[in-house]
C-alpha cells in the first residue's frame, strides 16, 4: 500500500535587507496546513526568485544587486541533497538586479530576466547542474529605444523561451535554432500601452496563455491559433471598482486541475479568484481574498491544490489558505513570521 505523504517542504526567497538570511526551508503540514520546522537554507544576498531542475537534484537562485560585478547581478548554483542546500557555483547574470530564472523541460537550458539589465541571460546546464560558458544574452535594449526594457519573466514552453519585457509591454518569443536562440515567427505578444506585463502561465494544453500586468492591474488571455501565433482575445480587470488607491499586481497560477486562476494584487493587498472556461480560455471573475499582510509578492499552490502560500513582502509574513477545489475560493488557516519573503517554492 502506497504511503501517504503528510508534509511538503518549502523553499522561501527573500530579500536581505531587513533582517533576512537569505533562502530559508519549512516544512508545510498536508493535513493541518500549518507551516513548521523553519532554518536556514542557505546564506546569500536578496535570493528573490528560486527555480529547480526538473530532476530536483538542483536548485538556482538569482542574487537581485547590481553590485556582484559592476551592474551585474548573482545566480547561485545548489545541490540538493536530502533537501539541504550544498553550494556548488555562483556565476554573473551579465545585467543588473535579475528577478527571475527558470530551467527548460529537458533540463538542459537556464534562463534568467535581468529587471534593470533589461536583457536575459542563457545558459547551458552540464549534467551535475552546472552552468557552463558562454553565455547568450538577449539583451532588449535595442528592440526599443523609445522604451526601457525591463524583462520581468524568462520561461521555457514547448521548446520556446517566453519572456515578458514590462517597460516595453511586450512578451517576446524566441525559438532554440541550432543551440542559439533567435526571435520566433511571432516575435512578441503584445498588451496594452503602459500595462507593464510581469508574469504569465500557460494552460497545460498549451492553447492559453495569461499574461498578469503589474501597471494596469489587469491580466490579458490570449490564445494560439493554427498558425501557432497567440492573438489577444480579451483583458480583465484584478482590482475591485470600488477600489482606491495605488495597487499593482505581482504573480499569477493556475490551479493544478487548471480550473481556476490567481493572482495577486499588491496595494489592494489581496489573491483575485476566476473559474476558467475550458473550451475558451475565458475568465469568470469568482472573488478575491484578503491576503491577511501587505505587498502580496510570488505565491504558490502545493502540488496537492488543497492550499495557497502567499509571500507578503511588506508584511513579513507567509500566509497558507485552503482553497476548495470545487468553486476556487479561499479560507485563511495560519501564517508564520519571516522578513521580506518574495518567492516561494515547492521541493
Amino acid at each position: 500500500m502506497e504511503e501517504i505523504k503528510n508534509e511538503e517542504v518549502l523553499f522561501v526567497g527573500t530579500y536581505t535587507d531587513n533582517g533576512s538570511e537569505g533562502i530559508y526551508r519549512f516544512n508545510l503540514n498536508l493535513e493541518t496546513g500549518h507551516l513548521g520546522n523553519k532554518l536556514v537554507a542557505a546564506s546569500l544576498k536578496n535570493p528573490s526568485y528560486l527555480a529547480f531542475s526538473p530532476d530536483r537534484k538542483s536548485l538556482y537562485a538569482v542574487g537581485e544587486v547590481d553590485d556582484f560585478k559592476k551592474d551585474q547581478g548573482s545566480i547561485t548554483t545548489f545541490m540538493v541533497k536530502d533537501t539541504a542546500l550544498v553550494k556548488v557555483d555562483v556565476q554573473s547574470t551579465y545585467g543588473a538586479n535579475p528577478c527571475f530564472v527558470n530551467v527548460s523541460e529537458n533540463g538542459n537550458l537556464v534562463a534568467v530576466a535581468n529587471y534593470t539589465g533589461g536583457n536575459v541571460a542563457v545558459y547551458n546546464r552540464l549534467e551535475e547542474g552546472n552552468l557552463k560558458l558562454p553565455v547568450q544574452i538577449l539583451d532588449h535594449k535595442v528592440l526599443d529605444t523609445n522604451k526601457t526594457a525591463h524583462a520581468h519573466m524568462s520561461s521555457f514552453l514547448n521548446n520556446e523561451l517566453f519572456v515578458a519585457d514590462l517597460g516595453l509591454d511586450r512578451i517576446k518569443r524566441y525559438n532554440d535554432v541550432n543551440g542559439s536562440f533567435v526571435a520566433s515567427e511571432q516575435k512578441e505578444l503584445v498588451v496594452e500601452e503602459g500595462a507593464g506585463p510581469r508574469h504569465f502561465v500557460s494552460s497545460s494544453n498549451g492553447k492559453f496563455l495569461y499574461a498578469i500586468n503589474e501597471l494596469n492591474s489587469t491580466i490579458t488571455l490570449f490564445q494560439k491559433d493554427g498558425n501557432n501565433n497567440f492573438y489577444g482575445v480579451e483583458t480583465y480587470d484584478t482590482l475591485a471598482s470600488d477600489f482606491e488607491g495605488d495597487s499593482y499586481c505581482a504573480d499569477i497560477h493556475l490551479s493544478p486541475d487548471g480550473k481556476f486562476l490567481y493572482g495577486t494584487n499588491r496595494g489592494e493587498n489581496t489573491v483575485v479568484i476566476f473559474e476558467v472556461n475550458q473550451a475558451t480560455g475565458k475568465l469568470e471573475l469568482v472573488g478575491r481574498e484578503s491576503v491577511k499582510g501587505d505587498w502580496p509578492r510570488n505565491f504558490t499552490i502545493d502540488p496537492s491544490g488543497k492550499y495557497v502560500l502567499v509571500a507578503n513582502q511588506r508584511s513579513n509574513n507567509i500566509v497558507v489558505f485552503n482553497r476548495d477545489a470545487a468553486n476556487g475560493t479561499l479560507s485563511f488557516i495560519s501564517q508564520v513570521d519571516l522578513p521580506s519573503p518574495v518567492c516561494l517554492k515547492f521541493y
